[in-house]
């Protein structure tokens, strides 16, 4: 989030977000404060990513809780919550399970709602929380094209009667110094087809970051 600051001062437009927290890194308030106090600095460009994390060896270098996997869906789901009545007009107490917080006040209020999005294709837990909650969703693409996953959430959405439609669905693809533009663009083409209208990207193994953004740019280009 120190990171999100500096480059909400250093860009005017993009939007600001990432890919995404762990929610057992924070307590729910202080990830909603933090996420509404870069919202307002940067004139509204910040969301929230958020899953239920899965790097045990961190948590375990650092010293952090690493609940087993029913606990942490408990706990994304109810810091999803938290989140959500605090940038509300809701002072009210929030009484769950794993928090209770006696007065959800955040002030200043964002200026524009965060945009919340949620990592992970869990087709049981994840994406029924998506369809529940979630502006978008994140799929990882590095098998392919995850048709079968938006399958499934069209099916949790319309269990819980939401448009399908009115979640946007990204993906995630890696780099390497092996990457064509051919290459990737034909993954990007591949994945808008599919429905996907916004496709994020990491890199391994290449050490120029200028290398990473040429080939990006050089994708943009052709597709």
């Amino acid at each position: 989030y120190a990171t999100l600051g500096f480059l909400a001062a250093h860009t005017q437009t993009a939007m600001l977000h990432v890919l995404v927290t762990g929610v057992i890194y924070r307590h729910p308030a202080l990830l909603a404060k933090q996420v509404s106090t870069l919202n307002v600095l940067s004139g509204g460009r910040v969301g929230l990513g958020i899953g239920a994390g899965w790097n045990e060896q961190e948590c375990v270098g650092l010293g952090f809780p690493f609940s087993p996997v029913a606990q942490r869906f408990r706990e994304l789901e109810e810091t999803i919550q938290i989140c959500r009545q605090m940038w509300s007009e809701s002072e009210e107490p929030y009484d769950g399970a794993i928090w209770q917080l006696g007065r959800t006040l955040n002030s200043p209020q964002n200026v524009t709602k965060p945009m919340l999005m949620i990592g992970g294709g869990g087709e049981k837990k994840t994406l029924k929380l998506v369809a529940q909650y979630a502006d978008a969703c994140n799929l990882s693409a590095l098998a392919g094209v995850p048709t079968g996953k938006l399958d499934v959430l069209r099916a949790h959405c319309d269990d819980v009667g939401r448009d399908y439609d009115t979640v946007e669905k990204t993906a995630m693809i890696g780099v390497n110094p092996e990457s064509t533009v051919d290459g990737v663009a034909g993954q990007v083409r591949a994945l808008g087809e599919a429905g996907f209208t916004t496709t994020y990207v990491f890199s391994v193994g290449i050490r120029q970051p200028e290398k990473v953004v040429d080939l990006i740019a050089g994708v943009a280009a052709r597709v």
